[in-house]
């Protein structure tokens, strides 16, 4: 590598720190790369070479500024980290992609619901380990039922007509996140007869119902405050707590959730005083109905005016990412998702959608655009397991295999169950078609392929 005669005399004339020695150019003694392939040459070296670490722009653009000179460098090493495989597969972060797109605001109250669990809980002397939280999306009113981790959609579902649907009616859309209640064939086919959508939030992003998650959150502080010592009375409390969390202005509507269903607030204690009687008590029909209009319309304006500020601020330093189908993108392979391929800290943190490992191969099936670059469902495929996921995948086996199907049920476990499958169930049902691939491998020298249990709930 050496420059120009010209170009050196150029230099050296015209520009001071240009020094010129044995055929080369020094800048400040820098040595001047010319416009060739040794740039990126350098570049690739003080970033990702033997005795370095593929750390970031910024100190790679040091080291080069110790050792090399030339025009646009800072633009040149940009480019290239940007391109380097290995720091997207070992450096795992998350990239301010989508904006916030919050979900449409209601007219009217008790319409548009959302439902959660709160799990965990002790259990109390009726039994009870857990809350169901159903809350409107317009007047913000929760009611906290409790119920039991085991109980299935047909019990969640007589819980919602006892403690909702008998006071409010039927709700036009349900948002709830992928729990397997939701997403039972008795769940989806019961509000399918009934008329209401349903709306599930996008897998591992709970901040699609972020409402009720807030809601969650409040309740659990609610419960630690008015708990003392007995921690298994708390589903005595759930009234006192419903009663406060709905009596309370919410910061979003500046109404009380009573005031914006029923158009007053309920008498507390407070009220219990010796006071004059207040307007509302006397008014007249008509009034009292332009009174409750004029609260919903009020309401929806604040919630529509927290819901611009919210956006405001949390669009701060995002930028708008719009996803087109066929389009290759880097997954994050998070360790309660992906245990298989992040069994040890040091795999690697990402994976490009379009290699296919020796460990699994990850199809996208949908794309959501404009809603914060989500991927709505993943399918995992295995070398060394295929998931069965008809029915009958049991009954073509034999038929293949020739044998009678006594054979192949040597114990009751095989049998379905009437009522949710629990862990012991599983774990019996699973020994039992351990036993019956054991006896297919006898019988036959050819593999058999593993059929892996997929739980189901029995609605």
């Amino acid at each position: 590598m050496s420059w120009p005669t010209h170009c050196l005399d150029a230099c050296s004339k015209f520009a001071s720190g240009y020094v010129r020695q044995d055929g080369f150019l020094f800048y400040e003694n820098r040595l001047c790369v010319p416009n060739c392939s040794l740039r990126d040459l350098f570049v690739r070296e003080a970033h990702g070479g033997g005795l370095m670490g593929h750390f970031g722009v910024a100190k790679t653009i040091q080291i080069m500024r110790d050792h090399f000179h030339w025009p646009h460098m800072i633009r040149d090493v940009e480019r290239i980290c940007a391109r380097c495989t290995t720091c997207k597969l070992a450096k795992s972060k998350v990239q301010p992609h989508g904006l916030y797109t919050p979900l449409p605001i209601p007219s009217q109250p008790w319409t548009d619901v959302s439902m959660d669990f709160v799990l965990g809980l002790p259990r109390t002397r009726h039994g009870k380990d857990s809350i169901f939280v159903i809350v409107d999306r317009f007047s913000k009113m929760a009611h906290f039922v409790a119920c039991n981790k085991t109980d299935d959609a047909s019990h969640v579902a007589a819980l919602f007509f006892k403690d909702v649907i008998r006071l409010h009616g039927m709700p036009r859309t349900i948002v709830s996140d992928r729990d397997t209640k939701f997403l039972s064939y008795f769940w989806k086919t019961l509000w399918s007869k009934l008329g209401t959508k349903l709306l599930f939030s996008t897998t591992c992003h709970p901040q699609t119902d972020g409402q009720t998650e807030v809601v969650n959150r409040t309740l659990g502080t609610l419960l630690r405050v008015l708990l003392k010592k007995n921690l298994k009375n708390w589903d005595d409390c759930l009234p006192h707590i419903e009663f406060a969390y709905n009596h309370s202005v919410h910061s979003a509507s500046k109404f009380s959730p009573f005031e914006i269903v029923y158009g007053f607030k309920p008498l507390s204690p407070l009220d219990l005083m010796p006071l004059p009687l207040s307007e509302r008590l006397s008014a007249d029909g008509q009034k009292r109905a332009e009174m409750v209009k004029k609260i919903h319309e009020q309401a929806k304006k604040n919630i529509e005016e927290k819901t611009r500020q919210y956006a405001k601020k949390a669009n701060k330093g995002r930028r708008e990412l719009i996803f087109e189908a066929g389009d290759q993108v880097w997954i994050h392979l998070r360790k309660e998702r992906f245990p298989a391929e992040r069994k040890s800290k040091l795999c690697r943190a990402l994976m490009a959608l379009s290699q296919s490992p020796s460990e699994s191969t990850i199809t996208l099936i949908e794309l959501i655009s404009k809603r914060e670059g989500m991927m709505r469902s993943w399918t995992r495929r295995f070398r060394k397991t295929a998931l069965a996921e008809e029915e009958d995948g049991m009954e073509q086996l034999v038929a293949e295999e020739g044998l009678e199907a006594e054979q192949l049920v040597p114990e009751e476990s095989l049998a379905i169950p009437t009522g949710p499958i629990t862990r012991s169930r599983t774990k019996a049902l699973n020994q039992a078609i351990g036993k019956v691939l054991s006896a297919l491998n006898q019988q036959e020298a050819k593999p058999t392929t593993l059929v892996c249990l997929k739980a189901l709930t029995m609605g």
